[in-house]
């Protein structure tokens, strides 16, 4: 979506992305179905930023005709192996590859904070139908767990970012979406765990952008660590891992 090192960082991980990342519970889907008054059967839908198609893929079993949009190369080509049936077009947020009033809805799964939404929402309101809706979502830090919480300071203070003391510090994203154009904005939170391998989470943990963009040497020493004190925590190495979706969705009034 941007230039930035950070944002680009994916495509050199691209295979350990689709295989360790999480994914997103049922409910996010039928929050989108409820908020927006329509079945995602049958709609036309744009996943952007799709990445290794995580979210695609969920929108596709639910039926929907969804096409991937997708900037980077690796991920592009790791999108093609999990979804050989699904479209994908390279492009971007800013600059959308597809047709005025083409899709019922557009969705960013994982991949907003990428955008300058001075430029992807103007975007996002070209490509959809009048009737059309915006969905975002993240998952996000659940920082009530305190070996949760406590990894993610550990992990900010490695990377040299602060830490947040909650997922959403604020509601700034749905602010900036109905101040820029007038959009009725809907919030929803879906928390949600799964269960994988200590390794799986140690991978999940070093493709995140701000992990990926470190020297080797400070990536494999704070792996290092975190395996041994995840040890102490989960000695038969399964992890629960738990996540708090972040969904806005916004239609016009």
């Amino acid at each position: 979506m941007t230039a930035s090192p950070r944002a680009h960082s994916f495509n050199a991980a691209a295979d350990q992305y689709a295989a360790s990342r999480p994914s997103y519970p049922p409910a996010v889907l039928d929050c989108i179905e409820d908020l927006t008054s329509r079945p995602l059967a049958g709609a036309r839908v744009a996943d952007i930023g799709a990445g290794t198609g995580i979210a695609t893929a969920l929108l596709h079993e639910r039926g929907a005709h969804v096409i991937g949009v997708e900037p980077g190369a690796a991920m592009a080509a790791q999108f093609h192996t999990e979804l050989p049936d699904v479209p994908l077009i390279r492009g971007d947020g800013h600059a959308l590859p597809l047709a005025d009033a083409s899709h019922e809805l557009i969705t960013y799964a994982q991949s907003w904070q990428w955008t300058d939404t001075t430029r992807s929402v103007p975007e996002a309101l070209r490509v959809l139908l009048p009737s059309g809706a915006l969905a975002i979502w993240w998952n996000t830090t659940a920082f009530d767990v305190p070996w949760i919480r406590e990894q993610h300071q550990r992990i900010a203070h490695r990377c040299g970012v602060k830490p947040a003391s909650r997922a959403r510090p604020d509601d700034s994203d749905a602010i900036r979406l109905a101040g820029l154009s007038g959009l009725r904005v809907a919030r929803r939170q879906v928390r949600w765990s799964r269960g994988v391998s200590l390794d799986t989470h140690l991978a999940n943990i070093s493709s995140r952008s701000a992990f990926l963009v470190l020297a080797e040497d400070d990536r494999r020493a704070f792996l290092t660590e975190e395996r041994s004190r995840l040890r102490d925590l989960f000695p038969d190495e399964l992890v629960k891992e738990t996540y708090v979706v972040d969904l806005l969705v916004a239609t016009r009034p």
